[in-house]
């Protein structure tokens, strides 16, 4: 490394704004996986609602899992990087 360039390091963040930038990513995060959820539903030509709580539908119940994983793995990975 050149002896010349000085390290520019930025201040350290207070703990309490920390927690506020994670407790607002934390609801941002979960109303858009809310949002998503039922715009899939609507997207779907059945009722997700009625296959689950009434048809006890394996394969139903094991698709909305597989979709809310990636959904919240797509709103996490957008919220760290707006969060940067």
């Amino acid at each position: 490394m050149d002896p010349n360039v000085v390290a520019s390091a930025s201040p350290p963040i207070p703990m309490w704004r920390a927690l506020i930038d994670a407790s607002i990513f934390g609801v941002v995060g979960i109303l858009l996986l809310i949002v998503g959820y039922y715009v899939w539903e609507l997207v779907t030509p059945y009722n997700v609602r009625k296959e689950l709580q009434e048809n006890k539908n394996v394969a139903v119940a094991i698709v909305v899992a597989a979709f809310i994983i990636g959904m919240a793995i797509v709103v996490g990975a957008s919220l760290l990087l707006i969060s940067r």
